[in-house]
């Protein structure tokens, strides 16, 4: 995603860029003429390659073994992914705001107050823990957590952007290593923001906040990279940490991006879900499974875009397809 450098100030008055999705490719439109095109639509021969690739790609599976190895070591295969990339792989995330406006404090609020009115308290959940209904949101300060935060790429924009003194903002990962760089970043400020390690898929949380007390949680790529058979789990305890009209932000990989189609015979672990050279894994999501994962954990969908898009190499004259999950999902009054 392209980066927006312009500061944003709790009364989000700086001019943001539009959305992706404005600038389209049309029949007679040179495809080199920009580095990348939003809303690219897949005729029936695209779907039907990208099918067979995957199909071809998923027919020798990696060893029982193997398979375990990346399970039971995953946190060692992160530890060294960033012991050797330290905070140089990933850029930080300017465009968050673009692509979440919710992360702009003043507008939490009124999100949360629009919820109220528009989202009835669904019957029987499954996590209804929340019998109450609230008249409007608390008025404490937010509340962010960001589960696999990595070294800061999401959080440090956050919080030099959003100087609201009453903003805090948690922030954990896997990997104890990415946790250590995080805190030597000079942006990490612990007045205002507190990094610690978590795995997200243990069966009980221990974390530095309270059930039922935060506002946002994201979840950058990160769902992903976590065995399909823990993935409902990892929901249903951002579900009993979020307060009642609380969302969650989610980017992730789609179904049959580039990524995928380029992995070789071999490391595919089970359908859809890889490992990649290094070790570390990643799944290849649809829409209707985010949908199911969430709902059946009580929560209300607001937002489920499949954001394809077509990136190209104008040097090289190459045309990269790539498939993305942007959604937002609200835990009900």
């Amino acid at each position: 995603m392209a980066e927006n450098t312009k500061s944003l100030t709790t009364d989000i008055s700086f001019e943001k860029r539009p959305q992706f999705g404005n600038r389209t490719l049309s029949e007679d439109t040179n495809v080199f003429q920009h580095n990348a095109w939003d809303n690219v639509s897949w005729d029936e021969d695209q779907e039907r390659e990208a099918r067979e690739k995957v199909a071809e790609n998923s027919t020798v599976l990696a060893s029982p073994e193997q398979i375990a190895k990346y399970e039971n070591e995953a946190d060692i295969y992160w530890d060294k992914f960033y012991g050797i990339h330290q905070n140089r792989f990933f850029k930080d995330r300017h465009w968050l705001f673009t692509e979440f406006p919710e992360l702009a404090l003043r507008q939490v609020q009124e999100d949360v107050l629009q919820a109220i009115r528009v989202f009835p308290t669904p019957k029987n959940s499954g996590n209804d823990e929340n019998s109450s209904r609230p008249s409007e949101p608390s008025t404490v300060g937010t509340r962010i957590f960001e589960v696999g935060c990595g070294v800061g790429n999401t959080i440090f924009p956050i919080l030099l952007y959003n100087t609201d003194p009453s903003l805090f903002v948690y922030c954990c990962d896997f990997s104890s290593t990415a946790i250590d760089i995080l805190k030597e970043n000079p942006a990490y400020d612990t007045s205002r923001c507190k990094a610690f390690v978590l795995d997200a898929t243990q069966e009980d949380w221990s974390p530095p906040f309270d059930p039922q007390s935060l506002d946002i949680v994201i979840l950058i790529y990160v769902l992903s990279a976590i065995h399909p058979d823990k993935m409902e789990h990892v929901l249903k305890q951002i579900y009993k940490y979020l307060k009642p009209g609380g969302v969650v932000l989610l980017r992730d990989y789609g179904r049959y991006d580039l990524a995928q189609l380029r992995f070789k015979k071999g490391r595919c672990l089970s359908e859809n879900f890889y490992a990649r050279g290094d070790g570390t894994r990643v799944y290849f999501f649809t829409q209707d499974e985010v949908r199911h994962m969430f709902v059946s954990q009580g929560f209300i969908e607001e937002q489920n875009i499949l954001d394809r898009r077509l990136q190209v190499n104008r040097g090289k004259l190459l045309k990269m397809y790539r498939v993305w999950l942007q959604v937002k999902y609200r835990k009900p009054f």
